[in-house]
């Protein structure tokens, strides 16, 4: 799949991730046959497609959950195909699953503090709580309220703020939409979006629903049956008549 004009240079051009030819899945299952994607630094990007078209795996072979069989992943310059989950944290990335992850039986504070693990500096981790805590105003009002006790949305503010903690540079997250009202939705994109724009987080968003996508989106790419088959801006996506030949 060709780049878009504006997406096309070097790595040091503000290219934060460069995933090229990847082919990934499960025994002797192949979910992604062909997979290209590429993220500027402080760039949102929506992975769309149907069910089964490969985004959630793309994404865990990004992050090392999931073995690349080919192809290449790079970030910042650096190839990083095959990394382990943890050598992935330390370099600075993110994974939030499709279903809420937290420690049900912990405080939000808890939960937050276990995120923030891998930051070596105190007075950082506590900014970040501060920050977080401030970014989800329920997490804030019930810090001390064990997660278990939480909706299904509040778990995943929550899950996200877990996330946060570790000061990702670029975040990777899966359906953070699926099963949440869409008041819950808009504030979780809300935060991701000034994310990206006041700390130069990149964010590579897999979601179905498009009209989601593109409340915070740059970008869109869409994948068919373990392919990508289109890049476009947001703004393109926005403009057309239709979007069902996209899937």
């Amino acid at each position: 799949m060709a780049w878009p004009d504006e997406t096309a240079g070097a790595p040091g051009d503000g290219v934060l991730l460069e995933v090229e030819n990847l082919r990934a899945g499960y025994g002797p299952l192949t979910a992604v046959f062909d997979a290209d994607v590429r993220l500027r630094r402080g760039e949102v990007v929506a992975l769309m497609g149907h069910n089964g078209a490969g985004k959630t795996t793309t994404v865990k072979s990004i992050f090392g959950l999931v073995k690349a069989r080919d192809g290449r992943v790079r970030y910042d310059g650096d190839d990083v195909t095959g990394a382990t989950p943890r050598q992935s944290v330390a370099r600075g990335m993110s994974f939030t699953p499709a279903e809420s992850f937290v420690f049900a039986d912990l405080s939000v504070r808890d939960n937050l503090r276990l995120g923030a693990l891998s930051n070596a500096s105190a007075e950082r981790r506590d900014a970040r709580m501060e920050q977080v805590l401030s970014l989800f105003p329920i997490l804030g009002e019930r810090a001390n309220q064990r997660a278990g006790t939480f909706s299904g949305g509040q778990q995943r503010m929550l899950s996200i703020g877990i996330a946060l903690m570790s000061d990702p540079r670029l975040m990777l997250l899966d359906e953070p939409s699926i099963g949440l009202s869409p008041a819950v939705v808009d504030e979780i994109l809300r935060t991701l979006r000034e994310l990206a724009d006041t700390e130069e987080m990149t964010v590579l968003l897999v979601e179905q629903n498009i009209k989601y996508a593109l409340q915070v989106a740059d970008r869109v790419v869409i994948m068919h049956s373990g392919r990508t088959t289109l890049d476009a801006t947001a703004d393109d996506i926005r403009n057309r008549e239709s979007y069902w030949d996209l899937f």
